[in-house]
């Protein structure tokens, strides 16, 4: 007899188990469903609330600390010019890495107008390659010093 009621008493505690498993499981279900539905969790946030959207204007033609922003030219008579007739086909980073005199500008212009269909610049060229020459000259580069006093040693296989 007590044998069945301790039977008796495990079923029902087992029951219990069962039915708290169930309900915690449906409410991390719902809890979980709510997530994946409203990532934000914003259940408490006040839906009333109108969105203000401010319209910023940024100036394309930027400058500060004498340096055009959007494309990284120096400031400096002729900028627009460079801006508006070079960096419309290619970066302007390609026009600061190569440094040159005005004479090699002015074929590279040529090959440019001849092989990449660059426009006629008419009088736009001579302020362009002046801008260049100017903002951005021929690095000198010289040879290494002659090495001296070299203690040289046999290769050994």
């Amino acid at each position: 007899m007590t044998e069945d009621k301790e039977f008796l008493e495990k079923i029902k505690k087992a029951k219990k188990t069962a039915y708290y498993a169930i309900f915690f499981s449906l409410i991390a279900s719902v809890l979980l469903l709510f997530a994946v539905f409203n990532p934000s969790l914003s259940v408490f946030e006040n839906k009333n609330s109108d969105l203000v959207y401010n319209d910023i204007e940024e100036d394309d033609d930027k400058i500060e600390n004498g340096i055009h922003l959007r494309t990284g030219l120096v400031d400096a008579e002729g900028l627009m010019t460079v801006v508006n007739n070079c960096t419309n086909c290619h970066s302007a980073k390609l026009v600061t890495q190569n440094r040159m005199n005005a004479e090699r500008w002015n074929e590279t212009i040529k090959w440019m107008q001849k092989t990449q269909n660059l426009w006629d610049l008419g009088e736009n060229q001579k302020v362009i390659v002046n801008y260049l020459v100017v903002n951005y000259p021929p690095i000198a580069k010289g040879r290494r010093m002659i090495l001296k006093d070299i203690d040289w040693y046999k290769l050994e296989n």
